[in-house]
């Protein structure tokens, strides 16, 4: 067990009210301020020249570092004048206990300027989520620095699902909800001068970038042309298919001119399809 354990077991036993214990842990903070106070404005002990000098001036302020100033006159024992005699003990064990401070907030000496305008800058919101050191009224320029999807950015560029994710660096993006169609999926909102650099990076120039999509563009016309001729190629032949099994139905004859065989006595004619000859007599 531990000093600090111990100290608090013991006042855990002394049974004080809530309000005693925080009155305590107050005046015992302040006092443990101040000591570390005079330690930083007195960090060095005193020349044995300026034994029982004396030095006249006005009351010193001490700088705690806690936010206030104390006089110097304000010492541990007149804090100890504001606690009950019966509690002194108490204070005496909890002034033993270290204070916990929080950690200072992180000042970095590195200035940050906008990209834009040149002015001094904190942070902003294409700093937060782009890395990109653009104020957020230079933001406001939708123009030059726009926002675009994925799947725009995928036609607008020429690029690939790898030129994204998988090729370094990754580009940086957001998620947002689709304002059109909720019940899809999220989409990725890039910040579109970056995916500019980045199809630069694989197609050089603009130039190309407007030769490859001019290609594209001729070869989806080819293929919706190849695609429009495959259909009416296939309903050609559906409307073929319907003519000849029509064609294939039941013969019918259709006979020419009648004859008659005087030796027989028998009539006859022919059909001039398939060359059926139909042999009758009459009454």
């Amino acid at each position: 067990m531990t000093e600090q354990m111990k100290i608090e077991n013991e006042i855990e036993e002394k049974k004080l009210a809530p309000s005693q214990k925080a009155r305590i842990e107050r005046n015992r903070q302040k006092a443990l301020l101040l000591r570390q106070a005079r330690l930083m404005n007195k960090p060095y002990a005193k020349d044995k020249n300026d034994v029982g000098q004396k030095v006249k001036g006005l009351a010193k302020v001490i700088d705690t570092g806690a936010g206030f100033f104390l006089e110097e006159d304000d010492d541990e024992d007149k804090l100890l004048t504001n606690i009950p005699i019966k509690h002194a003990p108490v204070y005496k064990l909890m002034a033993n206990i270290p204070i916990k401070h929080a950690p200072g907030p992180v000042i970095t000496e590195n200035k940050i300027f906008c990209d834009d305008c040149g002015k001094e800058m904190q942070e902003s919101y294409l700093k937060t989520n782009y890395d990109v050191d653009i104020c957020d009224i230079c933001r406001e320029n939708e123009e030059k620095h726009n926002l675009i999807t994925k799947t725009d950015a995928k036609t607008k560029y020429l690029l690939r699902d790898a030129d994204f994710d998988v090729r370094d660096p990754p580009l940086k993006f957001i998620s947002r909800k689709n304002p059109h169609h909720k019940s899809w999926g999220e989409m990725k909102l890039f910040y579109e001068p970056q995916v500019y650099k980045r199809a630069l990076e694989i197609w050089e120039t603009e130039e190309k970038i407007e030769e490859e999509r001019d290609k594209r563009e001729d070869n989806k016309e080819k293929t919706k042309r190849k695609k429009f001729d495959k259909k009416v190629k296939e309903l050609r032949l559906a409307v073929r298919g319907s003519l000849a099994r029509k064609d294939r139905g039941p013969h019918q004859h259709e006979y020419g001119e009648e004859t008659y065989d005087e030796e027989d006595d028998m009539y006859s004619k022919k059909c001039l399809t398939c060359g059926h000859i139909d042999t009758y007599e009459k009454m």
